[in-house]
């Protein structure tokens, strides 16, 4: 059940993100019966909490009528008031205190401009903010907090809005509309003098071809590619290709110094002359 409900919750702020642009640290902006709740059932600290809750770093804030509204409560809500008292108090400009829900009402206004997120254990509190579109509500169960599922006015109020995105504006649909110049149509008895002053008229720098003239069209959105030529090969890459003549017209005297290097290298046979000196003394 617990992971269920992370996930849920997760799904509720990422839309408050998406749709109405709600960024961390979130505000929470609490009321009297919020703050009792929390000291009724000894949950704290209320920063980690709501941190847990929503994901990212809060701040939280009351405003003076809450705090006014607690010290007329009595001594019963003596610790709420004290506990109040530590929270930062958002802007509340009411010289004469009211309720806390007409405070918190005027301070969220139709659009809740400064993305709170409205914490209160107060029903008719809860049903009046759900018809606002921007208003993420927090609540008390026990010891846990929740955040509020999301309500139809809400949904709907998201659907609307992307499907606006998807359609164009009056001022796009304007510029698609836009009339376009037409030429009229030149006849055969008008003068070319007449021909070409309308055409300076209402094509301004472009030329078209006229019946029996050729003229150049002068598109400078149109893109021109050029051709690639065939190039001929690296030069540097390339080997010197050999001449007939010259494998023909070798001197002689390399051939004959070639031919004179051959015999030097040519080994001579030495003949030993042991067996002539054997024969004259076997003779003697």
């Amino acid at each position: 059940m617990r992971l269920k409900r992370q996930k849920r919750h997760r799904k509720t702020v990422r839309f408050f993100t998406a749709c109405f642009g709600f960024r961390d640290p979130f505000k929470v902006l609490c009321d009297g019966t919020f703050i009792h709740h929390l000291v009724a059932h000894d949950i704290s600290p209320v920063d980690t909490v709501l941190a847990n809750l929503l994901g990212a770093e809060v701040k939280i804030f009351t405003t003076r009528c809450v705090l006014a509204e607690l010290g007329r409560l009595g001594s019963a809500y003596s610790g709420s008031l004290s506990a109040a008292r530590n929270i930062m108090p958002a802007r509340c400009d009411h010289e004469k205190r009211k309720s806390a829900v007409d405070c918190i009402s005027e301070i969220i206004g139709e659009n809740n401009a400064e993305h709170f997120f409205v914490a209160t254990q107060d029903a008719d509190m809860r049903k009046k903010f759900h018809e606002i579109p921007g208003v993420p509500l927090i609540f008390g169960l026990r010891n846990a907090l929740l955040l509020d599922p999301l309500s139809k006015s809400q949904r709907y109020f998201a659907k609307s809005a992307e499907e606006e995105r998807l359609h164009l504006n009056d001022l796009e649909l304007k510029m698609l509309n836009m009339k376009k110049y037409s030429r009229p149509v030149i006849k055969a008895e008008d003068t070319p003098d007449m021909q070409e002053g309308v055409d300076q008229k209402f094509l301004g720098s472009k030329t078209l071809k006229l019946s029996g003239e050729k003229k150049k069209t002068d598109l400078k959105d149109k893109v021109q590619f050029k051709r690639k030529k065939a190039k001929g090969p690296n030069p540097l890459s390339c080997k010197k290709k050999k001449t007939q003549g010259n494998q023909n017209n070798t001197p002689k005297k390399e051939i004959k110094d070639a031919e004179q290097t051959v015999r030097s290298r040519s080994r001579k046979r030495k003949r030993s002359r042991k067996s002539k000196t054997v024969e004259s003394t076997i003779n003697q």
